[in-house]
């Protein structure tokens, strides 16, 4: 931002799941792009798909919502902390044998590593976080290229996006909450499921509605949680 001021850029690219919900006032978010690939993925050391792990099996992650998707799926597994860029991950993962690791499946594509990938979580189970595989395009609300910028914004995804930042919102949720969601547009409508770590005790819910009510409906949403 202090670039766009500055004049020393035109636009900064940012993951959404990283962008705050009100942006400085002489800023905008001009495009959220076509989406990358929303799922998390598992990363196995030895070849072992997910579904075949060893009991107690060490698995890597420090997002307690991947950790709390893992305990739904497997109670057995010995979830472990892990932190870095993707290459400093696996080489922890082998130099302290564990398991396997679980990343987003858009960063590893990013980095043309998809060989690497053992299995694809199914994301209407394990539920991605908010903006997950978006990218957000930020600029001065007058910037002198924002007409074009403006050109790569996908309207589909922007209504997802926001339907997922508007249920996040109403939760208070950040990097430090169990909070997860996928959403997915068909024809005039928008369908969620939610996930939601409420006193010790996650609940899930999902919603149906128009597309067009999409801040709505990530409200509502957030409300069906709220209530158990």
């Amino acid at each position: 931002e202090y670039a766009l001021l500055n004049k020393e850029a035109h636009a900064a690219v940012h993951s959404m799941k990283d962008v705050p919900f009100e942006l400085p006032k002489d800023f905008e978010l001009v495009a959220i792009p076509e989406r990358d690939d929303i799922r998390d993925v598992f990363v196995s050391s030895n070849g072992v798909h997910f579904e075949d792990l060893k009991e107690g099996a060490i698995i890597g992650t420090s997002s307690i919502r991947r950790a709390a998707m893992l305990r739904e799926l497997r109670k057995d597994l010995n979830i472990v902390p892990i932190r870095g860029n993707v290459q400093t991950r696996l080489e922890r993962m082998k130099k302290e044998n564990m398991d396997g690791i679980i990343l987003a499946a858009a960063g590893i594509k990013r980095l043309n590593l998809e060989d690497i990938i053992t299995d694809y979580f199914d994301p209407k189970i394990f539920l991605p976080a908010i903006g997950q595989g978006a990218l957000g395009i930020e600029a001065l609300k007058d910037g002198e290229y924002n007409m074009y910028l403006k050109g790569l914004d996908n309207k589909e995804v922007r209504t997802s996006v926001e339907a997922e930042r508007s249920f996040m919102r109403r939760l208070n949720g950040g990097c430090h909450s169990v909070i997860g969601v996928y959403s997915e547009i068909k024809g005039n409508d928008l369908y969620m499921i939610g996930t939601f770590d409420l006193g010790g005790k996650i609940v899930k819910k999902d919603i149906l509605g128009n597309k067009d009510t999409n801040i709505e409906l990530g409200l509502k949403l957030a409300e069906k949680i709220l209530k158990g």
